[in-house]
């Protein structure tokens, strides 16, 4: 009985410690300069973040149709 708390607790623990570790990924704002001004939707970034384009996006970037979920507009202090 011992054992199986101990084994609980030690699965427990890498649990927590891979949703701490996971969780501190931060993603990249949109920048505030003139060509990221107005981004309001998916199909404006793809003008440039598509392979051929100017700024295409990594392979091995997350799936890359709604780019809004995760990047987020900064707000200029101007």
């Amino acid at each position: 009985m011992k054992s199986a708390a101990l084994y609980i607790g030690f699965g427990l623990a890498v649990v927590l410690f891979l949703m701490i570790v996971s969780s501190r990924h931060e993603v990249p704002a949109i920048p505030d300069d003139p060509f990221h001004q107005g981004i309001t939707n998916h199909a404006a970034c793809t003008t440039c973040h598509t392979p051929g384009r100017q700024a295409p996006l990594k392979a091995s970037h997350p799936p890359k149709d709604e780019c809004l979920l995760c990047h987020q507009v900064r707000q200029s202090g101007r």
